[in-house]
């Protein structure tokens, strides 16, 4: 419209190049920069602090897996006389431990025999779901639906244990212990269940008679087992605080206690 206009006298043109307003982007800039350097701080310290909570809980509930299958035969010969025959086992059911980064750190299965693994619990539900499947074929009721269903009633029986045992040790106050421990200890159950499972195959009275005997078995394993774990985050507080209270003494922070 204004260049429609041209140089009319008394029409003012408005200037097409205002002149900036060097204080104007001055505060835009310097508000601009503070508004990203706080957002960037934050953002950071929220992501920082989410990470950390996230890397100290997977590796409280989950542990590394490959923790688990560290294992040997002469292991799994010694676990499986601990796990079967408990009333034999004369050494200590404690864990061996070692410090690394202030924290208590379990040695892996190959070097504790107290340490709990995935590899037999797996074997041992693989055995167990082909030792089912033969005990069904041997009756004359086999088929894949059947075998299907072994391995269904397996998973769910094993997943109730997990359940249990974490119900459990809440119940008594101590539920820090890792969801792949507690998956191994409650696996080790058909390692027992094999036993009777194979002694139908051979002679179906010895079912009977090897079913409460293993059964007896591995409650007295699962609550030596258990009563170890109640206290191992206790030992581990402690231990902690301990190193803490000495660090502090070598600082200078804290009186050393007379």
């Amino acid at each position: 419209m204004y260049n429609n206009l041209g140089a009319q006298p008394g029409v003012p043109r408005p200037p097409t190049n205002p002149q900036p307003n060097p204080f104007d982007n001055a505060f835009y800039g310097a508000g601009s920069g503070l508004i990203r350097g706080g957002l960037g701080a934050y953002g950071e310290k929220i992501l920082g602090s989410s990470s950390e909570y996230v890397q100290s809980n997977i590796s409280r509930y989950f542990s590394d897996p490959q923790y688990y299958f560290q294992v040997n035969d002469q292991y799994v010969r010694n676990k499986l006389k601990v796990v079967l025959l408990p009333f034999l086992h004369r050494g200590h059911w404690t864990r061996i431990t070692e410090p690394v980064g202030g924290r208590l750190s379990y040695k892996p299965p190959i070097y504790d025999i107290n340490a709990p693994d995935l590899y037999i619990p797996f074997m041992a539900f693989g055995t167990y779901v082909v030792l089912a499947g033969l005990s069904l074929g041997l009756q004359g009721k086999f088929s894949p639906e059947a075998l299907n269903w072994l391995f269904v009633k397996g998973l769910f029986g094993w997943f109730l244990q997990v359940m249990l045992l974490k119900v459990t040790l809440l119940s008594l106050g101590s539920g820090e212990a890792p969801l792949l421990d507690i998956l191994a200890y409650a696996g080790y159950t058909f390692t027992g269940i094999c036993l009777p499972v194979l002694g139908r195959i051979i002679w179906r009275y010895s079912y009977y008679f090897l079913m409460p005997w293993t059964c007896l078995c591995m409650g007295v394993f699962l609550v030596k087992t258990m009563k170890r774990v109640l206290f191992a985050e206790r030992v581990d507080e402690l231990y902690c605080c301990g190193l803490k209270e000495i660090k502090a003494i070598q600082l200078g922070q804290c009186k050393h206690p007379s």
